[in-house]
């Protein structure tokens, strides 16, 4: 078993150092809810399908190791509020052990 540590800024702004698990194919959506570090239905609303973008987080530093992203995130941040050039689906950003310390900031709910 291989944990990861993320560093995530809720959207009170509090800073929480989560740490995860690599080895249950586990995206960032699913560690947030996991955390309760968002309010119940204001993440993941979607299921994780990349549908909603209530999961949008900010990557606040870069990290090669993470995936490019595909074309229905794309999409779906283009018609979501508050995106920005680093906005990511936290649904699309799966855990692996090569994002430990990967820093990102939830976006505002809508």
């Amino acid at each position: 078993m291989s944990d990861i540590t993320i560093k995530l800024t809720d959207r009170n702004g509090v800073l929480h150092e989560i740490v995860v698990p690599t080895d249950m194919s586990m995206n960032l959506m699913e560690a947030i809810r996991s955390y309760e570090l968002a309010e119940e239905g204001t993440i993941g609303v979607c299921g994780g399908m990349a549908m909603c973008a209530s999961c949008q987080v900010y990557v606040l530093e870069s990290n090669d190791a993470l995936e490019a992203m595909g074309d229905e995130e794309d999409a779906m941040l283009g018609e979501a509020y508050h995106v920005k050039e680093n906005s990511r689906l936290g649904c699309q950003i799966f855990l692996t052990p090569e994002l430990d310390g990967l820093e990102v900031a939830l976006a505002p709910y809508p």
